[in-house]
């Protein structure tokens, strides 16, 4: 790592994946490049992603996987760098990975594999990488300079990829938006996403589940619908369904889950031949024991099969396909794995992430108003956006 020139092409503010992939495509073009992070190692998040096994991209990745208030905006990113070029760059360095579930890429060994190749793809001959430095405001007259409590740095050019506010144990703060307010760009409110749900505790035993998986399908008024897993906690909801329909959630008491998804469950339950069977038993033989029996005593349905009518059996059915918990909010950004909202894209190049309004100033990543569904589609946003400047810059 180069530690002889002060003055710098570019300087990049956040060492997370975008930062980091758009370090090794600048040097690479022979810019010199200066990363800033409060941390003290580059890739913080990315070590902890996919339960330490990065799930680095999604194969099916299309712009209609993203969230945004301009939803257009990833279109360009994403077309000029797909999932398979960067699964090339990983077998480039005979990373082994495989496709887990519904097109999602991870590390057979670990997330440090993704790292240690962000890192060996920056020529370090163009790189000072500053570690626990803090960002505290970026100025600008001819150049830019980035004020740190390390001191103060010059370059032609800045990229903030400094993150949202999720998991603020791994450094996440507000310096990203609050850069792009000092240059005049408005902010898309932000809330935290891919979150699990706070349930009002009197209204079902979800404690009494936690740990409990059920497939469903999860839909709010704004979202498409989820078919995953839904997972019981002790606050209330969560599992991948759960997660990626709190990204959608801008009202309390929005979501809707279909316990049955499976169309001849529907059937057993109002047409089977369960005969004397108690109605949580019959439950049992679709869903675990636990969550039937808690179902069946929570909605008072303790009399035996054939005691309820099929006209009563198909409205308990579609009380199990129509279920709305009253949510009374979320974990916060502490447990969200992202930031929904952020840098408002109608202010940015969507060819460049470049600034409409200050030349040489760039968003990319989380900080922007672009959102991923869950699996590998964020970091796949990560590259392309990362991508864009580099294609900009050669």
């Amino acid at each position: 790592m180069n530690t002889n020139f002060l003055h710098t092409d570019f300087i990049i503010i956040g060492a997370g994946a975008a930062g980091l992939f758009a370090a090794g495509k600048l040097t690479q073009l022979g810019k010199t490049v200066r990363i800033i992070d409060s941390e003290d190692k580059p890739g913080k998040k990315i070590l902890i992603s996919g339960g330490g096994y990065c799930n680095f991209t999604n194969i099916h990745t299309s712009p209609s996987h993203f969230i945004s208030d301009n939803p257009h905006f990833c279109t360009s990113a994403l077309s000029r760098y797909s999932p398979y070029q960067f699964i090339e760059l990983v077998e480039q360095y005979h990373i082994p990975y495989h496709e887990k579930v519904l097109g999602q890429m991870f590390c057979d060994t670990s997330a440090r594999d993704i790292v240690k190749m962000l890192m060996f793809e920056i020529n370090q001959n163009k790189l000072i990488l500053e570690l626990q430095c803090k960002v505290q405001s970026v100025t600008k007259s001819d150049i830019f300079f980035v004020h740190t409590n390390k001191g103060i740095y010059s370059s032609q050019s800045v990229i903030v990829s400094s993150g949202g506010l999720s998991i603020p144990k791994m450094g996440a703060s507000c310096i990203g938006y609050d850069i792009a307010l000092s240059f005049g760009h408005t902010i898309i409110p932000t809330k935290p996403g891919l979150v699990p749900l706070i349930v009002q505790a009197e209204t079902f035993p979800y404690s009494d589940l936690a740990g409990l998986s059920i497939q469903s399908e999860i839909q709010t008024e704004e979202s498409p619908i989820f078919k995953e897993g839904l997972l019981f906690t002790h606050k209330g909801l969560s599992g991948p369904a759960i997660l990626q329909a709190s990204s959608y959630m801008n009202h309390i008491n929005s979501v809707t889950i279909n316990t049955l998804i499976d169309p001849s469950n529907y059937a057993k339950i109002a047409q089977g031949d369960f005969g004397k069977m108690d109605w949580k038993n019959a439950l049992s033989t679709i869903f675990p024991k636990r969550f039937a029996y808690a179902w069946a005593q929570y909605h008072k349905q303790c009399e035996t099969y054939s005691h309820y009518s099929e006209k009563t059996r198909k409205l308990f059915a579609e009380q199990l396909m129509n279920w709305q918990p009253i949510i009374a909010g979320n974990e916060g950004y502490s447990k969200a794995e992202v930031t929904v909202g952020g840098v408002n894209t109608k202010e940015l190049s969507s060819k460049t992430m470049m600034s409409n309004k200050i030349p040489n100033l760039y968003f990319i990543g989380e900080v922007v108003d672009v959102t991923g569904h869950l699996g590998g589609y964020n970091f796949q946003w990560a590259w392309a956006s990362a991508n864009a400047i580099s294609i900009s810059s050669n």
